[in-house]
């Protein structure tokens, strides 16, 4: 039952039926299908809307013909996404987008498909529509996403202005149904090499082919003075970045040196080709029409695939899902060097195994800082310190072997609970550089906020919709207590919030100025500001009993919030008066003035009322917004409590709204924190 090319109408379709196990043993393909109006099925296709669904083109999609032959049944191709994952299918990880086609699918362009209809479709667009796939497309970029992002972080470098081949599987269906052979890499190498005589040519190998999976058409026999294999996993962003040209056969790369701005050299007859966007030296595939890049996104991307948000199991847009395997390719690749975590409390131990995961080793823990440097030298590793643990012994024993020193420290947004009460984080800081709050030297914070200037529209619009959504949903860092306060102020008094600090915490020994103590704040602020009406609230370790910070608030505040939240206090002063406290930035995301008596993370860059010594390294001026970002979607990583996967802040979000990231912090679960923290520490014995 032949269709029109184009979106499937979904109003009576829904039972899809399946002859392969690929089907019923992939849980994430079921789900991807169902979260898009399918339901899986066994058996035989008797209703009127029945269909049947085969993936791809492997010989095993024969057996669903054959039904859908015999049943007169229409039949669905399945397929990957072109934005897949971080690793590869045949390595085990799940897609977070699929490709339904009724009509046939896109890779075999001898045959028309759904990808057909959306690219005639692409030339009606309206400017907002354009509008919306060229900053998709740039997002894309900006993240350097592509179907596999199994990326290392070590720095390859590339000729300028060098020619890319791209390389492929052997016997891929993409091959052989779009209109090429062996003979195709080979004419592809000759032509790149007689083109550019005097370039150097390097071949960039499949990811399958690099995780051992499948052999590719290109080997070190191929190589000469001219010619050499990048077998390192590199991102095509960065190998487009300096090539002049770029020769394939059928690759999904050739595609993506189009979003780059390049014009790929085809040898092949790709989905792609044909549109006025490639150097076509394949079979002939004039489609009638000529696209822009943004136009062919738009149907490739934003259309013809299908997206899926594996947190809350659910059909999604692009933008998340560009959030989505970012976060996920970025902790695959920074745990890609071994972590030797040092001096890291027991009970840490366990959520730093888990933000650790995905690397080529599990994390190994020892309290010796020496033996820790040890380690990491001989593993060509990298040394972890909870970053108030740092010793001097310790930076110079990494600096003396050149290993990686990182300090780890709490991010922004952290818990439903107090660390102190041994509440797992669900986000955490990592820096190469220093810390945050620790003004006397830089920290990668600093380095970004530097760079604010290059953030794009969608950075800003995504900050802007995480403000949104911490000030409605009223989170801060620990989101403890929900008890408030009868506020006594006079009408047009200037209503001041002064909230207590850990006078032993590391920000406050680090970031503080003339100021250390909390008595010594509320004096300050009661002397500049005198006819304020100012509430004092303490530290939320100091009341749990759990750290030191008190103060005679009772003769500087007029009242003393107790055990109160801190986002509904956020919500009725005028202004917050601080050292370092993370409440001054909670401020500045609700609009309230902030004079910081000592040098926080968010002073010194023209938001604050800075009664400090000024840090000549915060150079920039960066936005509210450009701050937010900074502070909660770039320098922290995230993690899911209830999936245990990497995630963006969002997921972080929807959880605490739903109810998900409760704790519990009985003597049961201290102990069990405890335990998890001593068999993390020995878990690379059977790893």
């Amino acid at each position: 039952m032949a269709k029109k090319s184009g979106a499937r109408d979904t109003a009576n379709r829904a039972r899809l039926f399946v002859y392969s196990l690929g089907f019923i043993f992939q849980k994430p393909v079921r789900r991807i299908l169902m979260a898009h109006g399918w339901g899986l099925k066994l058996g035989l296709p008797l209703a009127g809307n029945d269909a049947i669904a085969v993936w791809g083109r492997k010989p095993v999609s024969k057996r669903g013909f054959a039904v859908a032959r015999r049943f007169k049944k229409p039949v669905v191709t399945v397929e990957d996404a072109f934005l897949r994952s971080v690793l590869t299918g045949r390595e085990g990880e799940a897609p977070l987008g699929l490709i339904m086609d009724e009509t046939g699918v896109y890779f075999d362009t001898a045959s028309p498909s759904d990808l057909d209809g959306w690219f005639h479709k692409s030339l009606a667009l309206s400017k907002p529509e354009l509008q919306q796939a060229i900053d998709n497309m740039a997002l894309i970029a900006r993240l350097k996403l592509s179907k596999y992002n199994n990326y290392s972080t070590d720095k390859v470098t590339l000729p300028k202005g060098y020619i890319l081949v791209i390389d492929q599987s052997i016997n891929d269906a993409a091959i052989t149904l779009g209109g090429a052979d062996a003979d195709s890499f080979s004419d592809m190498l000759a032509a790149a090499k007689a083109e550019n005589p005097d370039k150097k040519i390097l071949i960039k190998t499949h990811p399958e082919t690099l995780a051992g999976k499948r052999q590719g058409y290109f080997c070190e026999q191929d190589c000469d003075d001219q010619v050499g294999l990048i077998t390192a996993h590199m991102c095509p962003a960065d190998l487009f970045e300096k090539a002049l040209k770029v020769y394939c056969v059928t690759s999904q790369m050739g595609m993506e040196a189009i979003f780059a701005g390049l014009k790929p050299v085809v040898f092949g007859r790709p989905f792609y080709a044909g549109l006025g966007l490639s150097d076509d030296r394949g079979p002939k595939s004039d489609r009638g029409i000529a696209l822009t890049p943004a136009q062919m996104f738009w149907a490739t991307h934003m259309q013809y695939s299908k997206w899926y948000d594996p947190y809350f199991d659910r059909a999604t847009g692009l933008g998340q899902v560009a959030t989505i395997l970012h976060a996920r390719a970025r902790q695959h690749a920074q745990n890609q060097t071994p972590a030797i975590c040092v001096g890291m409390r027991l009970w840490k131990r366990g959520f730093l195994r888990a933000f650790l995961s995905g690397g080529r080793a599990v994390p190994i823990f020892t309290d010796d800082p020496l033996d820790a440097v040890e380690i990491a030298n001989r593993k060509d590793g990298r040394v972890l310190v909870w970053a108030g643990k740092e010793s001097q012994e310790l930076t110079n024993a990494c600096a003396l072997r050149d290993v990686p020193l990182i300090r780890v420290e709490d991010g922004f947004l952290r818990s439903v609970g107090l660390g102190a009460q041994l509440v797992a984080p669900v986000s955490l800081a990592f820096d190469n550089t220093g810390i945050y709050y620790d003004p006397t030297c830089a920290s990668q914070l600093e380095h970004i906020l530097n760079a604010s200037d290059t953030l794009s529209d969608f950075d800003l619009k995504r900050a802007g919709a995480v403000q949104d959504r911490i000030i409605a949903l009223k989170m801060t860092k620990y989101n403890v207590a929900d008890r408030t306060v009868k506020i006594t102020a006079q009408k047009g008094q200037t209503i001041i919030l002064v909230p207590g600090q850990v006078e032993d915490d590391a920000s406050i020994q680090k970031g503080a100025g003339q100021i250390k103590s909390n008595l010594q704040l509320l004096q300050a602020v009661r002397q500049d500001f005198p006819d304020a009406y100012i509430i004092y609230k303490p530290h939320p370790d100091v009341e749990a009993g759990l750290r030191v910070g008190g103060s005679e608030a009772d003769k500087y505040a007029d009242i003393v919030a107790a055990e109160c939240n801190m986002a509904v206090l956020l919500e009725q002063v005028n202004r917050v008066a601080t050292i370092t406290s993370l409440a001054g930035f909670e401020a500045l995301l609700r609009g309230k003035a902030v004079t910081c008596y000592g040098n926080p993370f968010y002073s010194g860059w023209g938001l604050t009322d800075d009664r400090a010594d000024k840090i000549n390294r915060r150079k920039a001026r960066p936005s509210l917004t450009a701050l937010i970002h900074a502070c909660l979607i770039e320098y922290p990583r995230y993690w899911d409590p209830v999936t245990g996967k990497p995630c963006p802040v969002e997921v972080v979000l929807e959880r605490f709204e739903r109810g998900q990231m409760g704790a519990g912090t009985g003597a049961f679960v201290r102990i069990l924190a405890k335990l998890q923290g001593l068999f993390a520490s020995y878990a690379h014995l059977w790893r």
